[in-house]
């Protein structure tokens, strides 16, 4: 494994890390200011508005989720990822949580100090059963 798949793969690690404890600001460290984020059936989501949904969605629930990187392939300053993912989100309140699962497909690009940020990110999750 070569220098820059680990940091992707270490990327991906610290994104599920920070999002379960709730550290948005270490989250959005993670991706460019002119990150895109697609989801079947929504417009494409800016940086602004991906912030405001997490910290809304923090604000009374608590996110669980892993993820498997199954490929990564780097071509210069960019590069891509394949990961299956598993996300429960889960209310304060203790109501029942909600499962999801599916592939992420995202589009790196290593940063002037050699680190890697987010610029696109295709997310397939459904419900799980």
């Amino acid at each position: 494994m070569t220098a820059d798949e680990k940091a992707i793969r270490d990327l991906v690690a610290k994104w599920h890390h920070a999002t379960g404890a709730g550290d948005v600001e270490t989250v959005l460290g993670l991706m460019s200011d002119d990150v895109v984020f697609l989801v079947a059936g929504q417009s494409p989501m800016r940086r602004a508005a991906f912030e405001k949904g997490l910290r809304g969605l923090l604000a009374s629930h608590r996110i669980e989720s892993t993820g498997e990187v199954r490929e990564v392939g780097i071509s210069g300053d960019l590069a891509y990822c394949w990961t299956e993912l598993n996300v429960r989100v889960a209310p304060l309140s203790g109501r029942d949580a909600v499962s999801k699962s599916g592939s992420a497909l995202s589009i790196l690009r290593r940063q002037g100090n050699g680190s890697w940020v987010v610029v696109r990110d295709a997310n397939l999750l459904s419900s799980s059963s």
